[in-house]
């Protein structure tokens, strides 16, 4: 499923279907937060920017702020996440997806990283712990 979709260095996956992005966390992050105990997201109708914050996940062991991979419009949240956060844990790419977004600039998808891309950059970061 990986394949599908494109990475930010901010850890967070996009994929696109249509008009819309679905917007996750990686299962590297979810691996380094550990258990994640709530999800802080921006409700239907907020704009989000590329490059600014738009949320947190809160796990037992720190609280880490979500840095948005697109710009556009929240079209759709994950509710289950409200009573079920650890979906995030135990399946980051499908049941734990945070959000739908309504892109505003195609182009910003070309910033993205393809997984492939994405797998050095974690391999990297491993590396340094």
């Amino acid at each position: 499923m990986a394949e599908k979709m494109k990475f930010s260095d901010e850890h967070l996956w996009v994929r696109i279907e249509g008009e819309v992005a679905h917007v996750g966390v990686t299962d590297f992050l979810q691996d380094k937060l550990g258990e994640i105990v709530s999800v802080n997201l921006p409700e239907v109708g907020e704009e989000i920017e590329r490059g600014e914050p738009m949320g947190e996940v809160e796990s037992a062991r720190e609280v880490h702020e979500l840095i948005s991979p697109v710009t556009g419009v929240v079209v759709g949240i994950n509710t289950d996440l409200e009573d079920q956060p650890i979906l995030v844990n135990e399946d980051p790419y499908r049941d734990g997806w945070l959000l739908e977004v309504e892109l505003r600039d195609d182009e910003e998808l070309g910033e993205l990283i393809e997984a492939e891309e994405y797998d050095e950059l974690i391999a990297g970061e491993q590396d340094d712990e």
